[in-house]
């Protein structure tokens, strides 16, 4: 090798970084580049641990560390919010359901899909997650807003109203999740007085110049 040639190709050594960077630069040519680096790279497994011996082209070698991925985990991994909103939500409703309420709130899987009761299913047995079992929310005394509003004996309507003026206490997990009620608070005298009320409010029709008839 000459000097201009020897010249030239350390000058591109120092431009690496360009030349990885580079708008034109296929994964191909980063596997080159990677290739004309590094002659191979030992690894050892040790616990959750990998140790990694670089050694490079010209003799030197660079040890590095990196965590083991666990069972399940890859790049395409479901977030970890989604995976807890799941475990909540397996104890509500079933997979079919579970998936919708996962798109309402425009939750989406690891590699940027919709959800369905298969993709659900899925993740909960990656995650050892218990199916809903039908009645395990009644066990628990947990009543859903329609279920709410029969026992007050008011529309689903007038339940939200309850519940957003905190009348009535409720849990909702996400946006576009059912909200999740006690039965037991449906029993207390100031719910029962506000539902009363109303039950018994005529609406108003919005208009202020409208005047109302006293009977």
């Amino acid at each position: 090798m000459s000097d201009i040639d020897r010249d030239r190709l350390l000058a591109l050594g120092a431009d690496l970084e360009r030349a990885w960077e580079s708008p034109g630069a296929t994964a191909a040519t980063r596997k080159g580049i990677i290739r004309s680096l590094i002659h191979e790279i030992v690894v050892r497994v040790r616990d959750e641990v990998l140790d990694l011996i670089v050694h490079w082209h010209g003799g030197d070698h660079t040890a590095l560390q990196a965590r083991k991925n666990r069972t399940g985990e890859h790049r395409w991994s479901t977030a970890a919010d989604v995976v807890d909103l799941v475990r909540v939500l397996a104890r509500q409703m079933p997979d079919s359901t579970i998936a919708a309420v996962l798109n309402r709130a425009s939750k989406s899987t690891g590699r940027g899909n919709s959800w369905t009761r298969v993709r659900v299913r899925s993740l909960r047995n990656q995650h050892a997650i218990a199916a809903y079992r039908e009645g395990e929310r009644a066990e628990r005394g947990e009543v859903t807003l329609d279920e709410a509003a029969t026992a007050l004996k008011v529309s689903p309507s007038t339940v939200r109203r309850l519940i957003e003026e905190r009348s009535l206490p409720a849990q909702q997990l996400c946006k576009g999740a059912p909200w999740m009620i006690k039965a037991v608070d449906l029993e207390h005298p100031d719910v029962k007085r506000a539902a009363h009320a109303r039950r018994f409010r005529r609406p108003s029709s919005g208009d202020p110049g409208q005047k109302e008839l006293q009977l």
